[in-house]
């Protein structure tokens, strides 16, 4: 029988690497196929690992951070002809950095079209199809940078907040329409998020940091459970994102300058 007729399909951004690509893998491991993005070759790549699981995928190249590159993916979510089920909106960046001294500013603001314009665009146009089915799945990335406050990435943390609380606004609009959403929340986690934002040499950079398949698989199971948000990772992380709910702005800054002030890994 067509697949298509009997597997979910599920849709993850930022899939080629990282936690999207875990996410991908906790989807195909559990039955969905998948529609996957990113804005390179390297996602063709990837999904051939998402084969491998059993999962019918389809790959889009292209560039979230444009209003054209988001248009671009919904219009194949459409041309699949098939319900998405559940989407990660997970493709992000971050940058690094003294936002007066060093930061380069359309760095930043692509930063800011991509964690957050594009987030909201896409779940513009994805859940208005989900609350006419009554049926569907969101998981949108945060970090446990969104509850506290981010010297040397500081646009970075913001954007984050930003994707924590529409996350949680939208869900209570939508919890009578059978749609849930749920924010992912990871703290340090050894991807290749640091290098690209350029914080190799910063205390969080250089330090331990969580495997992206165990936060993939409680960010999955939180999602699955119709959960509202998750502190993903390890047993200090979670400790560290519970200890921040409820320390001062001021006090959560200066610890999380300690972590990601340039050149704070070798002093």
């Amino acid at each position: 029988m067509d697949s298509s007729l009997t597997r979910p399909l599920a849709v993850v951004t930022g899939a080629s690497n990282g936690i999207g690509y875990e996410l991908a893998k906790q989807f195909a491991q559990k039955g969905f196929d998948l529609l996957v993005t990113a804005t390179g070759p390297s996602i063709d790549e990837a999904a051939q690992a998402f084969k491998e699981l059993g999962a019918k995928v389809e790959t889009v190249q292209a560039d979230l951070a444009t209003y054209d590159g988001v248009e671009t993916l919904y219009n194949q979510i459409k041309a699949t002809n098939r319900p998405v089920d559940a989407i990660a909106i997970n493709a992000g960046v971050g940058v690094g950095g003294d936002f007066a001294r060093e930061t380069d500013l359309q760095d930043e603001l692509n930063l800011i079209n991509l964690n957050v314009v594009s987030s909201v665009h896409l779940a513009k146009r994805v859940v208005k199809d989900m609350v006419e089915r009554g049926k569907g799945r969101i998981l949108f990335t945060s970090s446990i940078a969104a509850i506290m406050p981010g010297p040397f990435e500081a646009v970075y943390s913001a954007s984050k907040a930003f994707i924590h609380s529409f996350s949680q606004g939208l869900r209570n609009e939508l919890k009578d329409s059978g749609v849930t959403v749920t924010a992912l929340m990871p703290g340090p986690t050894d991807t290749n998020f640091f290098h690209r934002a350029g914080m190799d040499d910063t205390n969080i950079g250089a330090g331990q940091k969580d495997d992206p398949a165990e936060v993939a698989k409680q960010g999955f199971e939180a999602l699955m459970a119709g959960k509202d948000d998750i502190i993903a990772g390890s047993l200090k992380t979670k400790l560290m994102g519970n200890v921040s709910k409820v320390l001062p702005d001021t006090v959560k800054a200066e610890a999380h300058r300690q972590l990601s002030e340039p050149g704070s890994a070798n002093k």
